[in-house]
Parts: C-alpha cells; structure tokens; sequence
C-alpha cells in the first residue's frame, strides 16, 4: 500500500475514532484539553508508525491502545499531584489487566461518555460561543473553518475562542464533570445547540466527496434522544429531537443518483422514512404538550412537520408556515428566517419563488 492510501487509512480512522479517543482520555486524566492533546499524539504516533509497520488489523483499538498508554505516561510523571496520579495510574493499570475496555457506563445522569464530553464542554465559566465551538472541534472533529463556517465568522475569530476555552478548562480545576439538577438545565441551552450544530454539519456537510455526513447525523439523533431521558420536562429537547428526525426522514430523497441535490417540491416523497416521520411527530407533540408551542427548536420542528403531513408538493399547508415563521422571527429574529417568512407568504398567497426556500433540501 503506498503513502498516501496509508495516508488516507490513518485520517479515516482518527475522524471515526476521535470523540471516543478523547472521551476515553478525558475519564483517565479528568482534563478535556489534555485529553485532546494525547489523542492527537496517538494520532501522530500513527503517521509515524503505519507507514512502516503497515496498518494494524483493528486501527482504532491501536490508536485506543497507544493514546492510553500516553495517559498513564503524563499520570506518572506529573509532579504537582503526584500522589493523586499514582493512585489513578494504579487503579487504571489493575483495570486495565482485569478488564482492557475502559469505555463501560457510568452510573450517573447521563451514562453516555461522548455526551458528558459536550456537558463538559459547554461549562458555565466558558462563553456561549466558546462553548459551541470546543465541542465542534473536540467531539466532532470539524476543523476551525468548518466551525467558522457554522457560525459565519472568520476562521481567526473561532481559533481565539477555542484557545481560550482550552486555557479556561485547564485552569478552572472543573475540566470533567457530569453535572446535575439545576446545573445540567444551566447548560442545557448550549448542548442543545451543539447537538443541532452537529446535524447541521451532517446534513449539508462542509467537507469531503458527499454533500451529507450520515454519521454525523445519526450521532446528533442519539444524542438527541439521550438528552430527552436526561431532561424529559424540557420541550425544547423534544423539540430539537423533532427537527432533527423530520429533516433525516427525507435523507434518501434528498439527492439524485449523482448526488446532486434534489429540492423539497421535487423530492419523491415515497422514499421518505414514514417511521422516523411518526417518531418525529410523536417528539413534536410531546415539545407542544410542554410548551404550549413556543421555542426555537419547536417552532423550526413544526414547519418542517408540516411539510412531512403533506403527501404532496402542492398540499403543503403553506398559510401554516408563514404563521409560524412570524413567531420564530419574534423568538429568533434573523434575516434567514424573514426571508424564509417572504417566501413562505408568497407560497400561501400562490405565487412560485424559484427557489421555494433557502432550506429547501
């Protein structure tokens, strides 16, 4: 195998294996940014390695294997908690010989590691901006302008508020932690956001051959439904769920055999999952029992289940839409969102706009 397929071999697996790399790392050490940094050795160690070695028959569990063995290196010889470290490398190395998988669940709020890496993420003493954007980069592996294009900003802009969150964390003394009660519903806001930034990256990916990402999609979707069992009494988690199984019940019709994209109007509607429309119906109603139809999340989540009723184009309950969308241009004001409003008016009153929405896909 020459370089550059080995090349392409290792970035392969580091973007699969990266969260669970650094979610592992993060338990071991109890410091996300560290975490990173150890995975991003094993990374290296692999460029370094499999060019010459070959590349292993299980890749992940090798990057897995030599990221660990990183961290038990950094626990041994740090010197300003020595005595903590010895005894977590200890209690690790017994583990390690007794059971090799690390990754079992924990017994707390959330049990889901890569979700308690976003919690983790999303600290108090971070910013809302920064928040988001460490988790892009740490759980989903998006490069700096990637998340500068999620957020529309320079890709400088997004590199500061990512160095400076890292720095944050590793000084606060609170770099890993499952919160609970009132904190968890304290940061609940910004993981909702990643969590929808994430499926937003899948569905119109910024990178690579195929115009979506489909693991990224599924991964915001378990998320998702994760985060409605931890806050069951928050609709607006019912409702980003909502919107997130709406908008992936159409993946398959959404581009053509060339992978072209095909627009909402035209899409076989027949090649819509009508499962993932009942459980993204089921989710709304649940958001609408406990907010009586306002939020975000739920307000987007209805437009787009009102386009998942329709069994054709032109049943589309249009007059429905724009309603809706006056309500989220109070909640959300934004000029996508007024200009979605326009168009969604003209559709209601009968006039065709060439292109029917700016999220037509």
């Amino acid at each position: 195998m020459n370089h550059r397929a080995i090349l392409a071999a290792v970035l392969a697996t580091w973007r699969i294996e990266q969260p669970r790399l650094i979610t592992s790392l993060a338990r071991m050490v109890r410091d996300v940014p560290l975490a990173e940094d150890l995975a991003q050795e094993a990374l290296v160690a692999a460029l370094d390695h499999w060019p010459a070695d070959g590349i292993p028959e299980k890749p992940g569990a090798w990057l897995m294997a030599t990221a660990k063995r990183r961290a038990l290196d950094h626990l041994r010889r740090a010197s300003m908690l020595a005595r903590k470290h010895a005894l977590v490398a200890l209690e690790l190395e017994q583990r390690e010989q007794a059971m090799p998988d690390l990754d079992d669940r924990l017994d707390d709020d959330i049990g889901d590691e890569l979700l308690r890496l976003i919690f983790t993420a999303c600290h108090p003493l971070l910013s809302r901006e920064a928040r988001a954007a460490l988790a892009l980069r740490m759980i989903c592996g998006l490069t700096t302008s990637e998340i500068a294009r999620a957020f529309l900003l320079p890709e400088a802009t997004i590199a500061q508020r990512i160095t400076r969150a890292k720095r944050t964390l590793s000084e606060s003394g609170l770099a890993y932690e499952t919160p609970r009660g009132a904190e968890l519903s304290q940061r609940l806001s910004s993981v909702l956001e990643v969590v929808y930034l994430i499926f937003n990256e899948g569905y119109t990916a910024a990178r690579g051959d195929d115009w979506m990402r489909p693991r990224l999609c599924d991964e915001a979707l378990r998320l998702g439904r994760a985060l409605t069992a931890i806050a069951p009494q928050e609709p607006e988690a019912h409702g980003l769920l909502a919107l997130m199984e709406l908008n992936a019940s159409r993946s398959a019709a959404r581009t053509d055999a060339a992978g072209d994209p095909i627009l909402l109007p035209d899409q076989d509607r027949r090649l819509w999952d009508q499962i993932q429309i009942r459980r993204g119906l089921q989710a709304l109603a649940r958001a609408e029992e406990l907010s009586g139809g306002t939020g975000f999340y739920v307000l987007q989540a209805a437009i787009i289940a009102c386009h998942a009723r329709a069994s054709a184009a032109d049943q589309t309950d249009w007059p429905r839409i724009a309603a809706i969308y006056g309500h989220l241009a109070e909640v959300a004001p934004s000029p996508v969102i007024e200009l979605n409003r326009a168009v969604a008016v003209g559709m209601a009153e009968g006039h065709r706009p060439v292109s029917p929405s700016l999220s037509a896909c």
